[in-house]
């Protein structure tokens, strides 16, 4: 049962300590730097927790266990998409169809698991 309710447990207050955070960037900051930063401190403590609570050693063993046709082949459909909407239908990009997108290909995702 903790082996299920740990992984929610741990994306859900994440996601509450980055939305509080994110609210609280300076309204002169460039949104592109704070995501630059704060995915950057993610990477770097997410690798930190790797190292220190993996059971394997390598983490080249793990790239090497991803789907990358599946990564590739979503990212690409989500750039056509997005210059066909922009370009055909002249539609403006707005942070509620980024998130859209990003949606979108997280549910491609879940559709492709085996």
């Amino acid at each position: 049962m903790l082996s299920y309710v740990w992984p929610m447990a741990l994306i859900i207050s994440c996601n509450v300590i980055y939305q509080i955070c994110a609210k609280s960037v300076s309204k002169g900051m460039n949104p592109f730097a704070a995501l630059a930063i704060t995915y950057s401190v993610g990477a770097i403590a997410s690798l930190i927790l790797y190292f220190i609570l993996g059971k394997s050693g390598s983490l080249l063993a793990e790239f090497k266990q991803l789907n990358w046709a599946q990564i590739v082949q979503a990212t690409i459909l989500a750039i056509i998409l997005i210059f066909v909407g922009y370009g055909l239908y002249n539609e403006a990009i707005t942070w509620n169809k980024v998130v859209g997108i990003l949606v979108c290909l997280a549910g491609f995702g879940l559709i492709n698991l085996k």
